[in-house]
């Protein structure tokens, strides 16, 4: 019977010269009651082995969040097309932190207040990727007309339906 396979770590020097092309940066934050503690470890060492065009550093990124005494750790992998030249740890770690941000407060967080979308109770079917077709697309509307508050103008095209229509160019 054969024996399984045992797998030897790499040699000390290959350990030495992975370590010494890592690149790390931490950041510490604290508000709405919970801690959270964000390291970045970027490598260029795994580029000539993806297959991803225009690779140019590979990041693992590590959030701890403390909330309630309950701690909790998460880790996404990111493929940069940005050089170290152009991008060190600490800014690709500022526009990952950036990147889910503008998504969270920018497009679920509107569609959820200003259009109540989470208490929406159509949920058959197609309807609700429908609605949220429709939603995005007066966000997009709203955001290219320069609006800096969304539910405002919502209320007020709910009030005077005329200047709705007005604004689409259907009356005068």
């Amino acid at each position: 019977m054969n024996s399984p396979r045992r797998t030897r770590p790499f040699p000390p020097c290959v350990q030495r010269e992975r370590a010494s092309e890592r690149r790390t940066e931490t950041t510490y934050d604290k508000g709405h009651g919970r801690r959270e503690t964000r390291t970045i470890t970027t490598t260029t060492s795994l580029n000539h082995h993806l297959d991803w065009p225009y690779v140019r550093q590979v990041c693992r990124v590590e959030r701890q969040r403390v909330l309630r005494g309950k701690r909790t750790t998460e880790v996404v992998y990111y493929v940069s097309s940005l050089t170290r030249q152009r991008a060190s740890p600490k800014r690709l770690l500022a526009l990952s932190r950036r990147h889910w941000g503008s998504t969270e407060n920018g497009l679920h967080y509107v569609r959820d207040v200003a259009f109540g979308e989470d208490r929406c109770p159509i949920f058959r079917g197609n309807a609700p990727e429908n609605l949220a077709t429709v939603r995005n697309g007066v966000l997009n509307w709203l955001r290219s007309e320069g609006v800096g508050n969304i539910t405002a103008a919502l209320r007020s095209f709910a009030r005077n339906s005329h200047r709705l229509f007005a604004a689409f160019g259907f009356v005068n």
